[in-house]
């Protein structure tokens, strides 16, 4: 097991789902349910609809769109 940190936008997954109260892999499914989309207007979903800050918003959208290119 890597003693190495987390880094990118998986690094603010502990915290989101603290803050949320939702584990990441649902909030992940929200936004692959509004796909096809930018990644601004997805960003900009969950910060409308779910109170999500931008930071925590933008790491979610980044996360799940690298996984989808991959």
């Amino acid at each position: 097991m890597s003693t190495e940190p987390i880094k990118g936008p998986a690094s603010y997954f502990p915290s989101i789902e603290k803050k949320y109260g939702r584990p990441i892999a649902e909030w992940q499914q929200i936004v692959r349910d509004r796909f096809p989309a930018k990644h601004m207007d997805l960003v900009s979903m969950l910060k409308a609809e779910h109170g999500m800050g931008h930071g925590h918003a933008n790491a979610i959208v980044a996360y799940v769109l690298s996984k989808e290119k991959a």
